[in-house]
């Protein structure tokens, strides 16, 4: 019973102590939930992308939307508005006038993350951008774009647009099967192991587009919003293969015709307006 006794005593000053330190938390805390004040980039992302077509712009640093696999940096801050400048002019003002002003409103990720740097992969090529889930778009190497430099500009624009016929293909599915068929076994996982000349000739249009079907699909719509019709038209009839001169442009022709049946919308149109587009964010 002594023992029982004592241990109370020895209990009592610490329960007590504890109050006054409860009590206190609930009068404050020290989480900060006050709204952080908006920069004039906020403002003008807001204005541009978050009103008009409900995109959401991460350009800070966010642990929960980055990969930790491989070493990713922010962007400088100043990149950033020239970089969206050139989004919002070749994809999004490009898509509102050819399919509607509220075309992408509709159809797009909901975010874009920007990254500063490249996004490495082990086997040694570059991850340009990121499509998850139709939900969200990560665009790499923010830094690096030179809008005076032209094969920068479309090199970083048509990963836009690459990344974006992903999109449209989460919303509306393309007939995979007919597609694929066209050249079924020329994909490989070891893409980057071959020529340029080589995928030309099984009739891809890139390297990179003999990946998958998917990807196939989307560097085709990417390389035909990134040049001109004459120039597009030159890429095809440079390759020496009759076999992949054919094959390309059947695949053309299914992607052609996916746009006009699905999203009421005229790919080569589409083509002049971003072509014009281009021209416009070139300094």
């Amino acid at each position: 019973m002594k023992k029982i006794l004592i241990l109370i005593i020895v209990l009592l000053p610490f329960l007590q102590g504890c109050r006054p330190e409860e009590d206190s938390l609930g009068d404050s805390s020290n989480l900060d939930v006050s709204t952080p004040d908006l920069t004039t980039l906020d403002l003008w992302l807001r204005d541009n992308f978050t009103k008009d077509f409900n995109i959401e712009v991460h350009y800070r640093w966010n642990e929960n939307i980055v990969d930790f696999n491989n070493f990713l940096r922010p962007p400088t801050v100043d990149k950033v508005q020239p970089a969206m400048e050139a989004i919002k002019t070749i994809w999004l003002d490009t898509y509102s006038e050819v399919g509607g002003a509220d075309f992408v409103k509709r159809i797009a990720p909901r975010e874009l993350v920007l990254v500063g740097g490249q996004n490495r992969n082990q086997n040694g090529t570059v991850t340009l951008g990121q499509a998850e889930q139709g939900a969200r778009v990560a665009l790499f190497e923010i830094d690096d774009l030179d809008l005076s430099d032209k094969s920068r500009v479309l090199r970083f624009l048509g990963t836009v647009q690459h990344e974006y016929v992903h999109i449209l293909n989460q919303t509306v599915p393309f007939d995979e099967v007919n597609y694929g068929n066209i050249t079924p076994s020329s994909y490989t996982a070891q893409w980057n192991q071959r020529s340029l000349t080589e995928a030309n000739e099984l009739g891809f249009i890139t390297k990179y587009s003999r990946d998958s079907v998917l990807e196939d699909f989307a560097e085709m719509v990417k390389v035909i919003l990134s040049n001109t019709n004459d120039e597009y038209n030159a890429i095809i009839d440079a390759i020496p293969s009759d076999v992949g001169k054919a094959n390309i442009r059947r695949k053309e022709q299914i992607i052609v015709n996916y746009f006009k049946a699905e999203f009421a919308i005229d790919l080569y149109e589409l083509q002049r307006v971003a072509a014009e587009n281009v021209q416009k964010v070139i300094n």
